[in-house]
Protein backbone atom coordinates (compact mmCIF):
# COMPACT_ATOMS: atom_id res chain seq x y z
CA UNK A 1 0.00 0.00 0.00
CA UNK A 2 1.32 3.44 -0.97
CA UNK A 3 1.38 6.07 1.77
CA UNK A 4 1.76 9.45 0.15
CA UNK A 5 3.19 12.20 2.33
CA UNK A 6 4.75 15.63 2.24
CA UNK A 7 8.16 17.09 2.94
CA UNK A 8 8.38 20.46 4.74
CA UNK A 9 11.67 22.35 5.12
CA UNK A 10 12.80 25.45 7.01
CA UNK A 11 16.24 26.63 5.85
CA UNK A 12 17.70 29.49 7.86
CA UNK A 13 20.81 30.91 9.45
CA UNK A 14 20.81 28.26 12.16
CA UNK A 15 20.62 25.35 9.74
CA UNK A 16 17.99 23.10 8.20
CA UNK A 17 14.85 21.77 9.88
CA UNK A 18 12.79 19.10 8.15
CA UNK A 19 9.39 17.50 8.78
CA UNK A 20 7.75 14.57 7.01
CA UNK A 21 4.09 13.74 7.47
CA UNK A 22 0.78 12.88 5.88
CA UNK A 23 -1.87 15.51 5.12
CA UNK A 24 -4.61 15.45 7.74
CA UNK A 25 -2.29 14.15 10.45
CA UNK A 26 0.26 15.80 12.74
CA UNK A 27 3.84 15.71 11.42
CA UNK A 28 5.14 12.32 12.49
CA UNK A 29 8.83 13.19 12.62
CA UNK A 30 11.16 16.17 12.54
CA UNK A 31 14.91 16.46 12.30
CA UNK A 32 17.52 19.03 11.43
CA UNK A 33 21.14 19.91 10.88
CA UNK A 34 22.99 22.94 12.29
CA UNK A 35 24.85 23.70 9.05
CA UNK A 36 23.28 26.59 7.08
CA UNK A 37 22.83 26.20 3.34
CA UNK A 38 25.58 27.99 1.45
CA UNK A 39 25.09 31.03 -0.75
CA UNK A 40 27.33 32.05 -3.62
CA UNK A 41 27.42 33.97 -6.87
CA UNK A 42 24.20 32.23 -7.99
CA UNK A 43 22.44 32.84 -4.70
CA UNK A 44 21.26 30.00 -2.45
CA UNK A 45 23.09 26.82 -3.53
CA UNK A 46 20.56 24.14 -4.63
CA UNK A 47 23.19 21.37 -4.66
CA UNK A 48 24.24 22.07 -1.08
CA UNK A 49 20.62 22.22 0.04
CA UNK A 50 19.91 18.86 -1.59
CA UNK A 51 23.04 17.30 -0.11
CA UNK A 52 21.86 18.34 3.36
CA UNK A 53 18.22 17.48 2.78
CA UNK A 54 18.25 14.09 1.06
CA UNK A 55 19.59 11.88 3.89
CA UNK A 56 17.26 13.53 6.41
CA UNK A 57 14.21 13.30 4.14
CA UNK A 58 14.85 9.64 3.32
CA UNK A 59 15.41 8.72 6.96
CA UNK A 60 12.24 10.51 8.10
CA UNK A 61 10.19 8.91 5.31
CA UNK A 62 11.40 5.47 6.39
CA UNK A 63 10.66 6.21 10.06
CA UNK A 64 7.12 7.41 9.35
CA UNK A 65 6.23 4.76 6.80
CA UNK A 66 5.78 7.31 4.01
CA UNK A 67 6.53 5.50 0.77
CA UNK A 68 6.03 8.47 -1.55
CA UNK A 69 6.76 12.14 -0.95
CA UNK A 70 4.32 13.69 -3.38
CA UNK A 71 4.60 17.29 -2.15
CA UNK A 72 7.51 19.40 -0.93
CA UNK A 73 7.67 22.92 0.47
CA UNK A 74 10.97 24.64 1.14
CA UNK A 75 11.07 27.90 3.08
CA UNK A 76 14.47 29.57 2.77
CA UNK A 77 16.10 32.63 4.26
CA UNK A 78 17.14 34.97 1.46
CA UNK A 79 14.82 33.41 -1.11
CA UNK A 80 13.26 36.75 -2.10
CA UNK A 81 16.57 38.09 -3.40
CA UNK A 82 18.80 35.00 -3.72
CA UNK A 83 16.35 32.37 -4.96
CA UNK A 84 16.91 32.25 -8.75
CA UNK A 85 18.94 29.04 -8.70
CA UNK A 86 16.48 27.36 -6.33
CA UNK A 87 13.56 28.20 -8.61
CA UNK A 88 15.45 26.92 -11.64
CA UNK A 89 16.83 23.68 -10.20
CA UNK A 90 15.19 22.55 -6.98
CA UNK A 91 11.80 21.33 -8.33
CA UNK A 92 13.54 19.07 -10.84
CA UNK A 93 16.06 17.80 -8.28
CA UNK A 94 13.28 16.95 -5.81
CA UNK A 95 11.40 15.11 -8.54
CA UNK A 96 14.45 13.08 -9.59
CA UNK A 97 15.70 12.18 -6.13
CA UNK A 98 12.47 11.85 -4.12
CA UNK A 99 9.69 11.53 -6.71
CA UNK A 100 8.11 14.83 -5.61
CA UNK A 101 5.38 16.05 -7.97
CA UNK A 102 4.27 19.31 -6.34
CA UNK A 103 6.82 21.86 -5.14
CA UNK A 104 6.48 25.26 -3.50
CA UNK A 105 9.44 27.47 -2.61
CA UNK A 106 8.94 30.32 -0.16
CA UNK A 107 10.73 33.17 1.53
CA UNK A 108 11.26 32.43 5.20
CA UNK A 109 9.16 35.51 5.96
CA UNK A 110 6.22 33.80 4.22
CA UNK A 111 6.63 30.55 6.16
CA UNK A 112 6.93 32.63 9.35
CA UNK A 113 3.67 34.37 8.40
CA UNK A 114 1.83 31.13 7.67
CA UNK A 115 3.19 29.49 10.80
CA UNK A 116 1.97 32.40 12.90
CA UNK A 117 -1.41 33.17 11.30
CA UNK A 118 -2.21 30.54 8.69
CA UNK A 119 -3.97 31.53 5.45
CA UNK A 120 -5.71 34.60 6.89
CA UNK A 121 -5.36 38.32 6.09
CA UNK A 122 -3.05 40.20 8.38
CA UNK A 123 0.52 41.10 9.22
CA UNK A 124 3.36 39.32 10.99
CA UNK A 125 6.42 40.87 12.55
CA UNK A 126 9.32 38.41 12.48
CA UNK A 127 12.07 39.69 14.75
CA UNK A 128 15.33 38.22 15.95
CA UNK A 129 18.79 39.45 15.08
CA UNK A 130 17.08 41.06 12.05
CA UNK A 131 13.52 42.16 11.43
CA UNK A 132 10.98 41.98 8.64
CA UNK A 133 7.23 42.59 8.43
CA UNK A 134 5.06 40.63 6.00
CA UNK A 135 1.39 41.09 5.24
CA UNK A 136 -1.24 39.81 2.85
CA UNK A 137 -4.85 40.41 1.92
CA UNK A 138 -4.78 36.96 0.21
CA UNK A 139 -4.44 38.71 -3.17
CA UNK A 140 -0.78 39.66 -2.89
CA UNK A 141 2.13 39.92 -0.48
CA UNK A 142 3.65 43.05 1.05
CA UNK A 143 6.92 43.27 2.95
CA UNK A 144 8.64 46.05 4.87
CA UNK A 145 12.20 46.36 6.14
CA UNK A 146 14.38 43.26 6.27
CA UNK A 147 17.19 45.35 4.74
CA UNK A 148 19.95 44.16 7.06
CA UNK A 149 21.65 45.76 10.02
CA UNK A 150 23.45 48.48 8.04
CA UNK A 151 20.47 49.76 6.05
CA UNK A 152 17.46 48.76 8.13
CA UNK A 153 16.15 45.99 10.40
CA UNK A 154 14.89 48.86 12.55
CA UNK A 155 13.85 47.68 15.99
CA UNK A 156 15.60 44.31 15.61
CA UNK A 157 17.94 42.66 18.09
CA UNK A 158 20.95 44.07 16.25
CA UNK A 159 19.34 47.54 16.21
CA UNK A 160 18.55 47.45 19.94
CA UNK A 161 22.02 46.13 20.80
CA UNK A 162 23.75 48.78 18.67
CA UNK A 163 21.65 51.56 20.22
CA UNK A 164 22.47 50.25 23.69
CA UNK A 165 26.18 50.18 22.95
CA UNK A 166 26.02 53.68 21.52
CA UNK A 167 24.46 54.88 24.79
CA UNK A 168 27.23 53.08 26.68
CA UNK A 169 29.92 54.78 24.60
CA UNK A 170 28.24 58.15 25.10
CA UNK A 171 28.48 57.63 28.86
CA UNK A 172 32.10 56.51 28.49
CA UNK A 173 32.89 59.73 26.58
CA UNK A 174 30.83 61.98 28.84
CA UNK A 175 28.45 62.98 26.03
CA UNK A 176 24.74 63.69 26.37
CA UNK A 177 22.43 60.72 25.95
CA UNK A 178 24.70 58.29 27.72
CA UNK A 179 23.69 55.59 30.17
CA UNK A 180 25.83 54.59 33.12
CA UNK A 181 23.92 51.30 33.64
CA UNK A 182 24.39 50.36 29.98
CA UNK A 183 28.08 51.29 30.20
CA UNK A 184 28.55 49.03 33.20
CA UNK A 185 26.70 46.22 31.46
CA UNK A 186 28.71 46.67 28.25
CA UNK A 187 32.01 46.56 30.15
CA UNK A 188 30.87 43.41 31.90
CA UNK A 189 29.94 41.82 28.54
CA UNK A 190 32.75 43.08 26.28
CA UNK A 191 35.52 44.44 28.51
CA UNK A 192 37.09 47.88 28.19
CA UNK A 193 35.14 50.17 25.87
CA UNK A 194 38.33 51.25 24.10
CA UNK A 195 38.52 47.74 22.65
CA UNK A 196 34.88 47.51 21.56
CA UNK A 197 35.37 48.58 17.90
CA UNK A 198 37.97 45.87 17.44
CA UNK A 199 35.55 43.30 18.82
CA UNK A 200 32.69 44.35 16.52
CA UNK A 201 33.89 45.77 13.21
CA UNK A 202 36.05 42.87 11.92
CA UNK A 203 33.45 40.21 12.74
CA UNK A 204 31.53 38.56 9.91
CA UNK A 205 28.77 37.88 12.43
CA UNK A 206 28.60 41.42 13.81
CA UNK A 207 24.76 41.58 13.62
CA UNK A 208 24.68 38.66 16.05
CA UNK A 209 27.34 40.30 18.24
CA UNK A 210 25.28 43.48 18.40
CA UNK A 211 22.08 41.52 19.07
CA UNK A 212 23.75 39.72 21.97
CA UNK A 213 23.57 43.01 23.89
CA UNK A 214 19.81 43.44 23.39
CA UNK A 215 18.84 41.33 26.46
CA UNK A 216 21.05 43.56 28.60
CA UNK A 217 19.28 46.65 27.27
CA UNK A 218 15.97 45.05 28.27
CA UNK A 219 17.35 44.16 31.70
CA UNK A 220 18.37 47.80 32.28
CA UNK A 221 15.07 49.23 31.05
CA UNK A 222 13.27 48.79 34.38
CA UNK A 223 15.56 51.30 36.11
CA UNK A 224 17.27 53.21 33.29
CA UNK A 225 15.27 55.73 31.23
CA UNK A 226 17.80 55.61 28.37
CA UNK A 227 17.41 51.85 27.96
CA UNK A 228 13.62 52.14 28.26
CA UNK A 229 13.65 54.83 25.58
CA UNK A 230 15.62 52.57 23.23
CA UNK A 231 12.97 49.88 23.56
CA UNK A 232 10.14 52.37 23.04
CA UNK A 233 11.82 53.57 19.85
CA UNK A 234 12.33 49.97 18.72
CA UNK A 235 8.61 49.35 19.32
CA UNK A 236 7.72 52.40 17.22
CA UNK A 237 9.90 51.17 14.34
CA UNK A 238 8.29 47.72 14.51
CA UNK A 239 4.78 49.13 14.53
CA UNK A 240 5.63 51.31 11.52
CA UNK A 241 6.68 48.21 9.59
CA UNK A 242 3.57 46.29 10.61
CA UNK A 243 1.36 49.21 9.56
CA UNK A 244 3.09 49.38 6.18
CA UNK A 245 2.10 45.81 5.28
CA UNK A 246 -1.17 45.23 7.12
CA UNK A 247 -4.35 45.24 5.00
CA UNK A 248 -6.22 48.52 5.45
CA UNK A 249 -9.66 46.91 5.17
CA UNK A 250 -11.55 44.28 7.08
CA UNK A 251 -10.43 42.87 10.42
CA UNK A 252 -6.88 41.65 9.83
CA UNK A 253 -4.84 39.92 12.51
CA UNK A 254 -1.36 40.90 13.68
CA UNK A 255 1.07 38.43 15.25
CA UNK A 256 4.65 38.50 16.52
CA UNK A 257 7.14 35.73 15.93
CA UNK A 258 10.84 35.32 16.59
CA UNK A 259 13.30 35.14 19.44
CA UNK A 260 13.47 38.90 20.07
CA UNK A 261 10.11 38.89 21.80
CA UNK A 262 11.62 36.80 24.59
CA UNK A 263 12.89 40.15 25.88
CA UNK A 264 9.49 40.36 27.56
CA UNK A 265 7.31 43.21 28.73
CA UNK A 266 10.00 45.87 28.45
CA UNK A 267 9.56 45.55 24.68
CA UNK A 268 6.13 43.96 24.37
CA UNK A 269 4.16 46.54 26.36
CA UNK A 270 5.23 49.56 24.26
CA UNK A 271 4.97 47.49 21.08
CA UNK A 272 1.36 46.48 21.75
CA UNK A 273 0.52 50.11 22.48
CA UNK A 274 2.14 51.29 19.24
CA UNK A 275 0.41 48.61 17.15
CA UNK A 276 -2.97 49.41 18.70
CA UNK A 277 -2.45 53.10 17.94
CA UNK A 278 -1.39 52.59 14.31
CA UNK A 279 -3.70 49.68 13.48
CA UNK A 280 -6.90 50.16 15.47
CA UNK A 281 -8.85 47.98 13.04
CA UNK A 282 -6.52 45.00 13.52
CA UNK A 283 -6.67 42.31 16.18
CA UNK A 284 -3.47 41.33 17.95
CA UNK A 285 -3.22 37.56 18.34
CA UNK A 286 -0.52 35.15 19.56
CA UNK A 287 1.52 33.34 16.93
CA UNK A 288 0.28 29.79 16.43
CA UNK A 289 3.59 28.32 15.27
CA UNK A 290 7.02 28.92 13.79
CA UNK A 291 8.38 28.87 10.19
CA UNK A 292 8.58 25.07 10.05
CA UNK A 293 4.90 24.93 11.03
CA UNK A 294 4.32 27.37 8.17
CA UNK A 295 6.06 25.06 5.70
CA UNK A 296 3.94 22.17 6.97
CA UNK A 297 0.72 24.17 6.55
CA UNK A 298 1.61 25.15 3.00
CA UNK A 299 2.58 21.56 2.19
CA UNK A 300 -0.66 20.07 3.47
CA UNK A 301 -2.76 22.65 1.61
CA UNK A 302 -0.77 22.16 -1.58
CA UNK A 303 -1.07 18.37 -1.30
CA UNK A 304 -4.86 18.60 -1.02
CA UNK A 305 -5.29 21.39 -3.63
CA UNK A 306 -6.52 23.85 -0.99
CA UNK A 307 -3.75 26.42 -1.19
CA UNK A 308 -5.33 29.90 -1.26
CA UNK A 309 -2.25 31.99 -0.52
CA UNK A 310 -1.10 34.25 -3.36
CA UNK A 311 1.69 32.85 -5.52
CA UNK A 312 4.46 35.33 -6.32
CA UNK A 313 7.85 34.47 -7.78
CA UNK A 314 9.98 35.94 -5.00
CA UNK A 315 7.67 35.25 -2.06
CA UNK A 316 5.75 32.00 -2.61
CA UNK A 317 6.62 30.24 -5.85
CA UNK A 318 4.54 27.20 -6.74
CA UNK A 319 6.40 25.37 -9.49
CA UNK A 320 4.14 24.99 -12.54
CA UNK A 321 5.61 21.60 -13.43
CA UNK A 322 8.00 19.08 -11.98
CA UNK A 323 10.50 17.16 -14.06
CA UNK A 324 7.91 14.40 -14.31
CA UNK A 325 5.61 16.79 -16.16
CA UNK A 326 2.87 16.89 -13.55
CA UNK A 327 1.07 20.22 -13.50
CA UNK A 328 0.98 21.93 -10.11
CA UNK A 329 -1.14 24.86 -9.04
CA UNK A 330 0.85 28.06 -9.52
CA UNK A 331 1.28 31.31 -11.32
Amino acid sequence: MTTRGYLAVDSGGSGLRVAVGVAGREPAAQRGTPEPVRTGARGIDPAHLMAQLLPIARALAAETGVSELGTAVVGAAGFATLGDALRAELPGALARELGVRKVALAADAVTAYVGALGPRPGAVLAAGTGLIAVGTDLRGWRRADGWGHLLGDCGSGAWIGRAGLEAALRAYDGRDGGSAPLLASAEERFGAMSGLPGLVYPRADRPAVLASFAPRVAACAAHDPVAAGILRTAARHMAESAAAVCPAEGEPEVALTGGLFKLGDALLVPLREEVASRLPHARQVPAEGDPLHGSVRIATDLATDRLILPSETTMLYVAPRTAAGVTAKGD
